[in-house]
C-alpha cells in the first residue's frame, strides 16, 4: 500500500464513520513505524496483544530500520497467533476478519475505547499488497530456497516465525517418509487377527480394522471418543506384533508414552488390566509392556533447555512406540518426537480428535485426523480392509478418497462404537450433540431427564446450590469434596501406628483415589467463575463446614497441581498431590516418631506407590479444587462439574465443552452463570491455523 493510495483513502469526502473507514491515526500507523509501535502499545495496554508480541515487532525494527509498518504489524500478529495456539498468521484470513484475532470488548463498546481497532487499521490493505511487502522484506524468507536465516518465513499466504515453520516442515517430511514405507505384516497376521478379535460383536469391527491398519504401516492413527476401545485395540495390536517376534527369538522393543503424568498413570492401569486378559504364552505376555512414561521422560528432558537427550543423532532405542492422548501434543513436541524415532520404528498415535488441542501452538492430531470421520479410503484400502475384516464397509457410508490427496486417511481408523456411553447414556448423548456443534440438541439432552446429567443456573458464587455441589449434598449419591475429606479424617491410621507401617501409604492412596471421584472444571482462570476465584470459594465453603482449616498456606487436605516439570523431585506438570499428616521417623535417636505435613503424590510409574514430599520443596504448585478443562485432559472423574463463566470468551468452544463432559465417567453437572453462554460455546468450534497437510497434490 503506497503513501499515495493511503492519501486517497483519507479524502474528506469519504464517510468518516470510524468503524467503517480508516481514521487519520490508522493512516499514520500504516506509514510511520513509530506510530505503528505506539498503536501496538495501546493494544497491549488493552490486553489485545501481549508485551511479547509488541517486543517482537520492535526487535524486527532493530534488525531492519527500513521495515515497513505492515511488516512490523505482521510480526506482532504472528506472535499473537502463536500465543493463541495458531502456528502461523494467515494474511488473507486476517484481512477478512481482523478483529477476531484479538480479545476485543463487547460488541458496541469499541468506539468508547478511543483506540483504533485492527479492522480500522487494516481496512485499506489488500491481501496482495501485504504479501508483496512481506516478500520484499529482508526479514522474510519465502521458505523455498532453504534456511536463509531470516526470522520470518512466508509460505503462500501464511507467515511463520522460522522456528515453527521448521517444526511444521519436519513433521510433514517425517510423516511422508513413514507413509511411503509400508511395514511387512507380521507372520501369521490373519490368523492372529482372527484369534484376538474372535469375541467381537460390533459390525463392522473398527477395533479389528484399526489393529490391521496399524500392523501394516510405519505410522498410524487410532482415534475415537471415550469408551470406544483405543486401549483395548492397541494392546491387541502389540500382541499381534510381539507374538511372532518372540517366537522368532527377537522380541520387539516396545515403549508406551503419554503427554502428562496423569495420562501415563491412567494408561498404565488400563494397559495392565487389558494385558492380563490376553490368552497368550507367558513368554509373549512378559514382552508386552504395561508401564507408561511421559513423552518428556521418554525423550530425556534436559533442564532449562528446549532440547532433549534423544534426537536424530541419538535416536530412541525402540521398535514400536505408542503415544496416548495425542491431542495434547503440540507441534514442537511432535517434531521432537518424530526426529528422535529410528527410521525402522513404528509409531502409533492414540487420541480423541474432538478433544481440546494442545495448550501450546498447533492442533496436530486434529490436523492429521481431518478425514477420519469421512473415512476417505481409496478403493484399494477399502478392499483390503473388507478382506482382512471379513465385513462390508458399505453400510457405514464412508466417502471415497485418493491416496495422493488423502495419504493419511489410508493409515487412520476412527473407532465409532462407545462401550462406555451407550444409547441410554445422557453423558454420551450430550457429548455427541456438542460434538456436532448443535446447541439446540445439546439443550434438549440436558432437559430430557437423563439420570447421569443435570444442569443448574447459578446467580453468584454465594448460591447455596454451589455449596451443595461442592460438599456432595446436591443430589443423593453424587460425590463432592466432603467425600475425600471424610476419608482423610475417618480412615487415618491410629496414633500408635509406627511410621514404617504400610497403613500410612494405604490411607494416603485411599485419600487420593477418593479425591479423584469429583472435580470442578473451569473454562477460564480469572474472575469469580475462573479457577482463581473458585479455588478460594471452595476453600471457604469447606472451612465453613469445619472440614478444612485454610488459615495457613499449607494445610492438611490441600490438593495441589504441579504447574511445571520438576525433574529433581520427579514431578511433572499436571501431577496432583494432597497435603496430609503422616507419621515420620525421628531425626535423632531416642526421639519419638511424630506427625508431619507431607504432600502425597502417586509415582505415576506403574508401581502404584506414592512419594511424600515436604511442602517447602514445592514451589510450582497451585490449589486444585478447581482446574481448567485443559489441565483435566488425560483424567477421568466419577462426577465432573463444568462451570461456564458469565461472559463470552474465545476459549469457550465446543471442544472445551466436549472435553469437560467426557471427563465424567458416571455423572456430569453443568453449571451455567448466564443464559446463552452454553449455546454460544457449543456453536463455536476451535479453528487453529496451520499449514500441516500431507497431500501430495
Amino acid at each position: 500500500m503506497s503513501v499515495e493510495q493511503l492519501n486517497l483513502l483519507s479524502n474528506p469526502e469519504i464517510d468518516p464513520n470510524p468503524l467503517a473507514q480508516p481514521s487519520a491515526q490508522t493512516l499514520v500507523a500504516l506509514t510511520d513505524t513509530q506510530a505503528t509501535l505506539g498503536l501496538l502499545d495501546q493494544w497491549v495496554a488493552l490486553g489485545w496483544l501481549r508485551a511479547l508480541d509488541r517486543a517482537l515487532a520492535a526487535f524486527m525494527l532493530e534488525l531492519d530500520a527500513d521495515s515497513s509498518p505492515l511488516t512490523l504489524m505482521a510480526a506482532a500478529l504472528t506472535s499473537h497467533q502463536l500465543g493463541h495456539g495458531h502456528v502461523c498468521l494467515d494474511i488473507g484470513e486476517t484481512l477478512r476478519a481482523p478483529d477476531f484475532a484479538l480479545s476485543l470488548p463487547p460488541e458496541g463498546d469499541e468506539a468508547a475505547l478511543g483506540v483504533a481497532l485492527p479492522s480500522q487499521v487494516l481496512a485499506p490493505v489488500q491481501t496482495a499488497d501485504w504479501l508483496a511487502l512481506l516478500a520484499a522484506s529482508s526479514l522474510v524468507d519465502s521458505g523455498i530456497s532453504g534456511d536463509c536465516g531470516q526470522p520470518l518465513v512466508l509460505h503462500g499466504a501464511r507467515l511463520y516465525l522460522r522456528r515453527y515453520w521448521r517444526y511444521e516442515r519436519q513433521v510433514m517430511d517425517s510423516l511422508r517418509q513413514r507413509l511411503s514405507r509400508p511395514s511387512p505384516l507380521p507372520e501369521g497376521f490373519q490368523a492372529g487377527l482372527e484369534r484376538l478379535f474372535a469375541s467381537s460383536q460390533t459390525q463392522p469391527d473398527w477395533q479389528k480394522l484399526a489393529c490391521a491398519v496399524a500392523a501394516r504401516g510405519a505410522f498410524s492413527i487410532i482415534t475415537g471418543g471415550p469408551g470406544t476401545g483405543k486401549t483395548t485395540t492397541v494392546v491387541r495390536l502389540l500382541a499381534l506384533l510381539q507374538e511372532p517376534a518372540v517366537n522368532a527369538g527377537r522380541p520387539l522393543r516396545i515403549r508406551l508414552a503419554a503427554p502428562t503424568g496423569k495420562a501415563a498413570a491412567r494408561l498404565t492401569e488400563s494397559i495392565g488390566r487389558q494385558v492380563g486378559q490376553l490368552t497368550l504364552s507367558p513368554a509373549v505376555l512378559s514382552e508386552i509392556p504395561t508401564q507408561v512414561t511421559t513423552v518428556h521422560r521418554l525423550l530425556g528432558s534436559r533442564p532449562d533447555t528446549r532440547h532433549f537427550r534423544h534426537h536424530a543423532g541419538n535416536p530412541l532405542p525402540l521398535d514400536v512406540l505408542v503415544v496416548d492422548e495425542a491431542s495434547m501434543i503440540d507441534l514442537e513436541m511432535m517434531a521432537n518426537l518424530l526426529g528422535a524415532l529410528p527410521a525402522h520404528a513404528r509409531l502409533v498415535l492414540l487420541g480423541d480428535k474432538d478433544q481440546l488441542a494442545s495448550v501450546e501452538a498447533g492442533a496436530v492430531l486434529g490436523d492429521l485426523c481431518r478425514d477420519a470421520e469421512a473415512g476417505r479410503y481409496s478403493p484399494q484400502t477399502r478392499e483390503w480392509l473388507e478382506q482382512v475384516g471379513g465385513q462390508s464397509l458399505a453400510p457405514v457410508g464412508l466417502e471415497e478418497g485418493d491416496p495422493q490427496q488423502h495419504p493419511l486417511a489410508q493409515q487412520t481408523v476412527m473407532l465409532r462404537h462407545s462401550h462406555r456411553f451407550g444409547a441410554n447414556s445422557g453423558i454420551g448423548e450430550l457429548a455427541r450433540a456438542v460434538n456436532r456443534s448443535d446447541p439446540q440438541a445439546a439443550r434438549a439432552v440436558l432437559s430430557a431427564g437423563y439420570a447421569d446429567i443435570r444442569s443448574r443456573l447459578l446467580g453468584s458464587v454465594e448460591d447455596a446450590a454451589l455449596s451443595k455441589l461442592i460438599l456432595g449434598t446436591f443430589v443423593d449419591g453424587l460425590p463432592g469434596y466432603a467425600q475425600y475429606l471424610g476419608v482423610l479424617a475417618d480412615e487415618r491410621p491410629s496414633a500408635d501406628t509406627p511410621a514404617a507401617s504400610p497403613a500410612w501409604e494405604e490411607w494416603a492412596r485411599s485419600v487420593l483415589m477418593s479425591f479423584d471421584s469429583f472435580q470442578v472444571l473451569c473454562a477460564v482462570r480469572k474472575g469469580p467463575w475462573g479457577i482463581e476465584g473458585l479455588n478460594r470459594r471452595v476453600g471457604d465453603i469447606l472451612q465453613q463446614r469445619g472440614l478444612l482449616d485454610t488459615s495457613q498456606v499449607w494445610y492438611e487436605g490441600r490438593p495441589v497441581l504441579v504447574t511445571r516439570n520438576d525433574y529433581n523431585l520427579g514431578l511433572m506438570n499436571g501431577d496432583i498431590g494432597i497435603a496430609m499428616k503422616v507419621k515420620d521417623k525421628p531425626l535423632r535417636d531416642g526421639e519419638p516418631e511424630r506427625l508431619v505435613l507431607r504432600v502425597a503424590f502417586p509415582r505415576n510409574d506403574g508401581s502404584g506407590t506414592l512419594r511424600f514430599i515436604l511442602p517447602s520443596r514445592l514451589t510450582e504448585v497451585e490449589t486444585v479444587f478447581a482446574m481448567t478443562v485443559h489441565k483435566s485432559q488425560g483424567s477421568e472423574f466419577a462426577h465432573t462439574v463444568l462451570i461456564l463463566p458469565e461472559t463470552r470468551s474465545p476459549v469457550l468452544t465446543k471442544e472445551l465443552v466436549y472435553t469437560g463432559i467426557t471427563r465424567a465417567s458416571q455423572q456430569f453437572t453443568l453449571v451455567e452463570t448466564r443464559q446463552g453462554i452454553f449455546e454460544a460455546a457449543v456453536a463455536q468450534p476451535v479453528r487453529r491455523i496451520s499449514g500441516l497437510n500431507l497431500s501430495t497434490t
